[in-house]
């Protein structure tokens, strides 16, 4: 669960220190007062998108830091995800941290670690989930309705296998279409392939040749320069009448035997001797170099034969000598699937294969959503009749279409606010209330099938009101019993259900909009509760109201 929440100069909170307990909290205040900026400052902190926008006015950065506890649920997941990156901690402690300056740049740390937004995404929703003030809106829309039903029957990954599968299936199709109609170019572009792919295996280059070649060449057509310089070299060296070595023995010789009179030269025969065998060492390489290299002018001619030839191809294909084999692979790569490709039969025979692995797993797919269809109708069926709308009614309508990437079937949520009625299109009959409440109840519903240990509401009971609200903060504070639930709600209804409670409220310091939130306490609490009951005039009847929403 979220244990701490810090927050320092994001957008007009200056500094917030909060410290969450579990179960049921709520956020409440005026509007305006900055509750939804709380929820955007942890979103921020578990990789949402940030500017500099979101650095309060005259702060150099905005720093969110969120530490969070695993219960047992979330504990498996969550361990191994550090373990895999690298963030686990030896405390077993989760501290996620998120810096953005006010020139737009961004950085992210998991347990003091420095690491990327997608990181901190990927672990954020393992430990929150947040279901937004719109979440009603986001409902009308058929892809939202899919995706939350296979998320509900845990069916995303069997989602994304059909996505790949008809994405296979209709890029060999395409293929193939495309190889119906323009036949005469293929065999075109194949021709062009056969003859390229010929003049390279004719010339049979072999990686690292042209480096070979380049430096034989340049020996050989320097070999009388070579020979009589190394030669030049030699007799300087040890053969002329006064050789250099000779001199330098004798000269280390006579000081040898002049150190027992002067230790001072002692310093001086050991910087000579060294060089005295360097030079030895030097005349056994050049006797060596001179009887390996040679004048050899057919050798050179075959040489430059083969340098003009590979450099005369390179040419020709546009590449340097050098990159010659690799192009000789990737043409000849490209050959073969285009032989491949011309082959029409064989290519019909692959697109079957692949339609019908599309197809098991389509129907797989299905059967699971069908499955999860008929839960989830029933369970919010349930819920409504709590949510003043007895007798109502909930389906998932699964209508058979063609084949496409997330299946087989167009998923529409529909709706039937009596009864007696048939259910239609959640779009068409759900008035604002209605479909705030069918949110709420798919969002409390959705949440009990996962292990995320905390759950925020974000508003998600706009809309509602009366004894509906007060259905409604009960069935997040029954939801609060089994995990973590944080929400702003401006609802007393809602708020008085909470097992701990925080006031957002705005004021101004120095010329500017400043926020901060209050843990209330049980007095506190009654003028919240009478304010959001009564208005800016708290009265003791409203006091008093306030009292008995608290008391039940």
């Amino acid at each position: 669960m979220l244990r701490t929440l810090s927050i320092r100069d994001f957008v007009i909170v200056d500094a917030i220190e909060l410290e969450f307990a579990p179960g049921f909290s709520v956020f409440t205040g005026e509007t305006g007062a900055g509750k939804s900026i709380l929820i955007d400052a942890l979103a921020l902190a578990l990789g949402g998108r940030g500017d500099a926008s979101v650095v309060r006015e005259g702060a150099a950065k905005a720093d969110i830091s969120a530490d969070f506890s695993i219960d047992a649920k979330a504990a498996e997941a969550v361990n191994a995800w550090l373990q895999v990156n690298e963030f686990a901690d030896e405390d077993g402690a989760i501290l996620l941290r998120r810096v953005i300056d006010n020139a737009g740049r961004s950085k992210a740390y998991i347990n003091g670690i420095a690491a990327t937004a997608t990181q901190l995404r990927e672990l954020g929703e393992m430990l929150v989930d947040i279901h937004g003030q719109h979440a009603h809106q986001s409902l009308l829309k058929p892809d939202a309705q899919r995706q939350l039903l296979d998320s509900q029957g845990a069916l995303q990954e069997q989602a994304k296998a059909v996505a790949q599968a008809f994405k296979s299936w209709r890029a060999l199709a395409r293929q193939r279409e495309e190889f119906e109609v323009n036949a005469k170019n293929v065999l075109l572009e194949r021709e062009r392939l056969d003859w390229q792919v010929s003049e390279l295996e004719k010339l049979a280059a072999k990686p690292g040749e042209w480096s070979e070649v380049s430096n034989e060449h340049s020996r050989l057509a320097h070999a009388a320069s070579l020979i009589e310089a190394a030669q030049e070299a030699l007799v300087a060296i040890s053969e002329s009448d006064t050789p250099i070595l000779s001199q330098l023995s004798a000269l280390t010789q006579k000081l040898s035997k002049l150190i027992d009179v002067d230790a001072a030269l002692k310093p001086v025969l050991e910087v000579l001797e060294p060089a005295r065998i360097q030079l030895q060492e030097a005349v056994y390489a050049l006797n060596d170099y001179l009887g390996r290299v040679e004048l050899d002018p057919a050798r050179l001619h075959q040489v430059e034969q083969r340098v003009e030839a590979l450099h005369s191809t390179a040419r020709k294909f546009r590449v340097d000598p050098e990159a010659l084999p690799q192009e000789y692979e990737r043409l000849a790569q490209e050959r073969k699937q285009l032989a491949d490709a011309s082959d029409l039969d064989a290519l019909r025979v692959q697109e079957e294969k692949l339609q019908a692995a599309y197809t098991v797993l389509a129907q797989k797919l299905s059967k699971g959503r069908a499955k999860t269809a008929k839960t989830l109708s029933d369970a919010v069926t349930a819920a409504m009749q709590d949510l003043s709308m007895s007798g109502g009614r909930f389906a998932i309508g699964l209508t058979a279409g063609d084949a496409a990437a997330y299946g087989l079937e167009q998923v529409e949520f529909l709706v039937a606010g009596h009864a007696g009625v048939v259910p239609r299109p959640l779009a068409k009959v759900a008035s604002g209330g209605e479909l705030a409440r069918i949110a709420l109840a798919i969002s409390v519903i959705a949440s009990t099938s996962t292990v995320t240990p905390t759950l925020i509401f974000d508003e998600v009971d706009s809309g509602i009101g009366g004894g509906v609200a007060e259905v409604v903060g009960r069935l997040l504070k029954r939801l609060g019993q089994e995990r973590q639930v944080l929400c702003v709600t401006h609802l007393p209804q809602v708020a008085s259900q909470g097992n701990q409670h925080f006031q957002v409220s705005k004021r101004n310091e120095a010329g500017k909009t400043v926020s901060q939130i209050e843990a209330l306490d049980s007095k506190s609490r009654v003028e919240e509760i009478a304010r959001m009951l009564g208005g800016l005039e708290i009265t003791a009847t409203t006091r008093k109201h306030a009292r008995e929403l608290l008391a039940l």
